[in-house]
């Protein structure tokens, strides 16, 4: 866990050195009992380190345990601590910044990073105590302790509602992770519509429009790499100047149109619709 330890030994008993030194661990037959030994902190420094990395420590317990014991152990940085984010193979700074409400700037300016490069395993600081807690009133950041069930009254929502405006498969929440909970209106995210061509992939969609695959997935609400020849996909640009929108409850696409200046026909035009009927959750494009 990045930090200094001794390896895991055995306190063995002094008149029978092949049983365990502790009684407990002597008479509880083939569990694996651990004791953990503690002791009390003399300085600022030592205790500091603790109040910041007390997950990380107990993680390296949970470790060691698994490697004494020869399991398989697999760390995914959800318990480090949550001002923290272990990178994993196919994370950008885009992606990590986009999960956490954060710009890439602001992710690299916290973390003092010259380049847009990332190694898996590294540790990115999320959270700097200054901007992180809202992105705006249209999300809500997961914070320890919280349910769907709890986020969704908060906001008076369901928690299938909340599900489908951000396409999750399960209850599970991981801290710092962003929830819309409102109306994205993203008025600054410009984009341009491109109809996907044979032999187009991702990459060189992306590549043509300076831009990343993970923005074009995420603008586009893609769970895959893969494309369909007449496929729609909104690309960053300025000509078309769309801005997103969330369908809520009770909402229609007359309604939609009618606040936002346009027609029915535009919108089922622009957003490819083979039907009128609108799902909560569902991302629309208005011209």
């Amino acid at each position: 866990m990045g930090r200094v330890v001794r390896k895991y030994y055995q306190r063995r008993y002094p008149s029978d050195s092949s049983k365990d030194y502790y009684f407990i661990h002597r008479n509880t037959g083939n569990t694996e009992a651990v004791i953990v030994e503690y002791g009390f902190l003399d300085n600022v420094d030592d205790a500091n380190l603790l109040k910041k990395y007390w997950q990380d420590y107990a993680e390296a317990v949970v470790k060691a345990i698994a490697n004494y014991l020869g399991v398989p152990y697999t760390f995914d940085g959800s318990l480090v601590n949550e001002n923290y984010y272990i990178v994993k193979k196919g994370d950008s700074l885009w992606s990590i910044a986009n999960k956490y409400g954060l710009t890439v700037d602001k992710l690299k300016d916290i973390n003092n990073l010259s380049s847009n490069m990332l190694s898996v395993g590294q540790k990115l600081l999320i959270n700097d105590g200054t901007d992180v807690d809202n992105v705006n009133e249209n999300y809500y950041i997961v914070k320890s302790g919280d349910t769907l069930y709890s986020i969704a009254k908060k906001y008076g929502l369901t928690v299938d509602e909340l599900k489908k405006m951000n396409n999750l498969s399960s209850n599970t929440l991981s801290i710092n992770q962003k929830l819309l909970v409102g109306n994205d209106m993203s008025i600054d995210d410009n984009y341009d519509v491109y109809v996907v061509k044979s032999g187009d992939t991702l990459w060189g969609i992306a590549s043509k429009y300076n831009t990343s695959v993970d923005k074009i997935k995420d603008i586009n609400n893609l769970n895959s790499n893969n494309l369909s020849i007449g496929q729609k996909l909104l690309v960053p640009g300025n000509n078309l100047g769309t801005k997103k929108y969330i369908v809520k409850s009770g909402d229609t696409l007359y309604k939609i149109a009618q606040n936002n200046g346009t027609t029915v026909t535009e919108l089922i035009n622009l957003n490819n619709l083979k039907t009128t009927n609108l799902s909560i959750g569902q991302v629309l494009y208005i011209p």
